[in-house]
């Protein structure tokens, strides 16, 4: 009798200690732990194909003429750069015969500015410059050719004439410019 309780209780043991310590340990410890090395490594997999293809683009980026580049940066540059615009663009006017005297920067016209980057918000972002100057139709036209062949990105959104006796014309306008976030 002896002979055949032995290995009934060893086999009763086994299942217990099979059911009690192992079938837990595999299935949550072990099995979590291989869950998050399969995580891990698929994200290193993604981060060398993110590597290869950021040499990839800085190569295509090298690959471009640096003069191409400096004209890239001056049309779509990076930050707003304000004060820089108003005073190209006064110095623009006084060089048409134009008076500025009222420049007035309005909020930011993309909604998505204070909140980030999303995956389909636009890399550009825009504000509007509300300008008055004063002067002849001829120097106003100086001034449009001037903004349209400007190295900046500009849009002139609205023009407002007010008339006068004299040759002197006052003319309100907003232009819209552009930079990178």
């Amino acid at each position: 009798m002896n002979s055949r309780i032995v290995p009934i209780f060893a086999l009763l043991l086994a299942a217990m200690l099979f059911f009690a310590y192992v079938s837990p340990t595999w299935n949550g410890t072990i099995a979590d732990t291989q869950a998050a090395i399969k995580s891990d490594g698929d994200a290193l997999i993604a981060a060398q194909e993110y590597t290869k293809k950021q040499e990839a683009l800085a190569q295509q980026r090298d690959a471009i003429d640096a003069g191409n580049l400096k004209r890239l940066s001056a049309l779509l540059p990076d930050s707003v750069d304000n004060v820089g615009l108003i005073l190209s663009l006064n110095a623009l006017a006084a060089r048409s015969g134009l008076v500025l005297s009222n420049v007035d920067v309005s909020a930011s016209t993309n909604a998505a500015a204070a909140g980030g980057l999303s995956a389909n918000a636009s890399p550009v972002n825009s504000i509007d410059l509300s300008l008055a100057a004063t002067g002849s139709y001829g120097s106003f036209q100086k001034f449009l050719d001037g903004v349209e062949r400007s190295q900046r990105l500009l849009d002139v959104r609205t023009i407002s004439v007010t008339g006068s006796n004299t040759d002197q014309y006052t003319y309100q306008m907003t232009i819209r410019l552009y930079w990178l976030r």
